[in-house]
Parts: structure tokens; sequence; C-alpha cells
């Protein structure tokens, strides 16, 4: 049975779903981007903010459900220029134990929801 994980300190989904699915012990958690939930005003024009940003929506997610970034086991990275990749990944990698860090993929896109430069989801196990 699944059990549906929203949070008021993430910002709100923006379509027909929901930020995140808990399914038995898995936590299924919907892409992430950069805007602040307090405000709804999206963070641009500098990717570490941005991917920060991204990160602590993922944070609170995984907060609400009970788990932190040590019970993450998938990371997708969606960027809108690959050559902004090495940015992001400092930031992103300042969330993870690098003996214990997830597994993960980052792909560039052409466009991502409202336009933003970075979009993060991850899957994580209690």
């Amino acid at each position: 049975m699944k059990k549906i994980i929203n949070t008021s300190k993430a910002p709100a989904p923006i379509g027909p779903y929901n930020q995140a699915v808990l399914v038995g012990e898995t936590l299924y958690i919907s892409g992430q981007i950069p805007m602040n939930p307090k405000s709804g005003e999206l963070i641009s024009g500098n990717i570490k903010e941005e991917t920060k940003q991204s990160m602590e929506n993922l944070k609170a997610i995984l907060h609400e459900a009970g788990m932190t970034f040590e019970n993450v086991v998938k990371s997708s990275i969606f960027l809108s220029d690959m050559n902004q990749f090495a940015q992001v990944n400092e930031v992103y990698g300042s969330y993870f134990d690098a003996e214990t860090a997830p597994a993960r993929e980052t792909v560039e896109v052409a466009n991502l929801p409202k336009f933003v430069n970075v979009e993060i989801s991850m899957i994580a196990v209690k």
C-alpha cells in the first residue's frame, strides 16, 4: 500500500502528482526544482544556489518521511546545460558522504519545468 508524503517545507506540486510516495520501506521523491517553498519564487541566475534550493527541498521531504540523505539509494539529476555539471556536483556532493553516496545519473535535457536549470529526484529506503 502506498502512503502519500507532502510537506509545506517543500514546494507544492505544480501538477497532478505528490512530492513523494512511500511504498513499504521505499520512498520515491518527485523531481525538485529550485523553488522557495515559502515565497513560491524560483531561485535563478546562480546554478550553485539553484542546486542548493533543490537539495533543501529534497531534504525537507526526506525529513517528513522520517529519513535523511543517508537513506538515499538513487538520484537523478537533470540539467539544462551539462557545462554546469562541476558546480552542481560540488553542491550535491556536500550533502553526502563519499563512501556511502547513492547511485546516480546526470543528464542534459532541452527544458525543465518552469524552464529552470536543474531538477533532482531521489529514491530512498528506510
